[in-house]
């Protein structure tokens, strides 16, 4: 999961991007890095770290030009302790070009191998990223032979590249001396948007509230399958080159990833968290009467408008029971579980006069490895709450995600091959409610009823792309990043900090 942006501006761009980025940082905290075109010339700075450290003053001198693009990475393939590996990746050759991705390749290996056999390309890193450049600058070489550059010779590409490649992937490419390159999967599993700025400065991203924040308005998403090029001069350029394109965008972007602010195809991500609130509620009922709850209180952050929505309701007092120390850093991220468990505490402190002598339900986005949900139930306790009840706006999160979140293994998910009582008993609740599949895709796809469906792979198991199975899940699963981290540090998606506090 990562956040991308490209700009196309008659201005300077660098503070443009470092201030989208900055908007994007909820999705990559691991990387950040921008690169500029000035005439023909590319300036790139890019670093392990968040962005406000990654870029110093003298960094952003050296990113001169009115074209640019950015990304802020938080790895699911290749090597996360590895600096080469920040984003954007660059090649030489056709014109000079480089990439920022958003999502996973499910068919990486074979592409790399294929593309030092027959393409002829060498692949530096254990990137996906990298694999996904050196296939889109082959197929653009094959494209132009040697002719100026068209729109139709950059489709044309893109179109190759769709037929190669397999995944999640949104994209954008700056061509040196051309333009800017966006497009999605045929799936359009990540998202990305396209926004323009009253002074006509374009700019695609990979959420809305980043253009809203940056002064441009947004104009429509970039539709699955879909490329658009956008000149220097500012004009776009679209077309659909996958032949068979459908929607189906990540269901876990609106549980979880994306901010509440933004809208994600068509549909605004806190009315999704409003939506599952009140679905969940129904489920609610049917397991806890809602006169032995005697407060709603949420887990910071992003489960507060599932939470408000459900009290609502239910007509029940809706409380504030956690505050977030905003200043700990990624605490998660801890080698060893004792000490993980202790970071929760450190994150994390309980009001404890909303606990005390109280029937508590407690609502979270989603519950993952259970770990953190285990000790947040604990500490409920310790503040005095004669019952703790859990509910998850999500349903039990049972397979691996192939896409670009960085979901543990299957052994790592504490409701893989588990019941929800076997589940509630090693997170030590009275009470666990999940939110049912189908009752979460009703709530968010009733939002937009021109979505082909979702992808909610690590919810029911069904991937869309239908190029995997339990082989090629163990692969990726060999190659996951962090199995080498000698720090033991937790990668997983608990390691994120919440939209909200990005």
């Amino acid at each position: 999961m990562c956040g991308i942006v490209g700009v196309v501006s008659g201005a300077p761009v660098n503070q443009l991007i470092y201030d989208a980025l900055l908007l994007l940082q909820h999705r990559g905290q691991d990387a950040a890095g921008i690169v500029t075109q000035l005439g023909r010339k590319f300036h790139m700075h890019k670093a392990k770290g968040m962005v406000r450290d990654v870029f110093r003053t003298r960094n952003m001198r050296a990113l001169p030009g009115n074209v640019g693009l950015g990304q802020v990475r938080y790895p699911t393939a290749g090597n996360a302790y590895s600096e080469e590996e920040a984003q954007p990746f660059y090649v030489n050759a056709p014109f000079g070009i480089v990439l920022v991705h958003n999502g996973n390749l499910t068919n990486a290996q074979a592409l790399k191998a294929e593309l030092f056999t027959s393409d002829h390309r060498h692949i530096n890193t254990e990137s996906d990223s990298e694999v996904l450049l050196n296939v889109f600058a082959h197929e653009l070489e094959r494209a132009t032979r040697g002719v100026p550059l068209q729109p139709d010779d950059v489709f044309r590409a893109v179109a190759n590249v769709h037929k190669r490649v397999r995944g999640s992937y949104a994209v954008i490419a700056l061509i040196a001396g051309h333009g800017v390159l966006a497009f999605r999967d045929p799936f359009g599993i990540r998202p990305l948007s396209l926004g323009r700025s009253k002074d006509g400065t374009v700019m695609v991203a990979s959420e809305s509230v980043t253009l809203e924040g940056t002064g441009h308005t947004l104009e429509r998403h970039v539709q699955p399958g879909e490329a658009v090029f956008i000149d220097l001069d500012g004009k776009v350029h679209a077309k659909q080159c996958a032949d068979a394109p459908k929607l189906y965008p990540c269901i876990f972007e609106y549980v979880y990833l994306a901010r509440p602010d933004s809208m994600l195809d068509g549909i605004s991500v806190y009315q999704a968290r409003l939506n599952l609130g009140a679905s969940l509620a129904k489920r609610v009922v049917s397991t806890v009467p809602p006169n032995e709850i005697d407060v709603v209180i949420p887990i910071p952050e992003s489960s507060r408008p599932s939470a408000t929505q459900l009290a609502h309701l239910l007509g029940l007092p809706y409380r504030e029971g956690f505050v977030k120390n905003r200043y700990v850093g990624r605490t998660f991220i801890m080698p060893g579980q004792g000490v993980r468990k202790k970071s929760v505490r450190q994150k994390l402190n309980v009001i404890a006069s909303e606990f005390k002598g109280r029937n508590v339900l407690l609502v979270d986005d989603s519950i993952v490895r259970g770990t953190t949900s285990r000790e947040i139930v604990q500490m409920a306790r310790d503040a005095g709450a004669k019952k703790v009840y859990l509910a998850s706006a999500a349903p039990p999160v049972r397979y691996p995600n192939v896409y670009g979140i960085d979901m543990p293994t299957s052994s790592e998910l504490v409701a893989h091959g588990r019941t929800v009582d076997e589940v509630r008993e090693i997170i030590g609740c009275d009470a666990l409610i999940y939110q049912d599949v189908d009752g979460m895709k009703r709530a968010i796809g009733s939002l937009n009823s021109t979505l082909d469906g979702f992808d909610a792979s690590c919810f029911d198991g069904v991937y869309v792309t239908g190029d995997i199975n339990p082989e090629d899940i163990e692969k990726i699963n060999e190659a996951r990043i962090g199995q080498e981290d000698p720090l033991g540090e937790d990668t997983s998606r608990l390691a994120l900090p919440n939209a909200e506090e990005a």
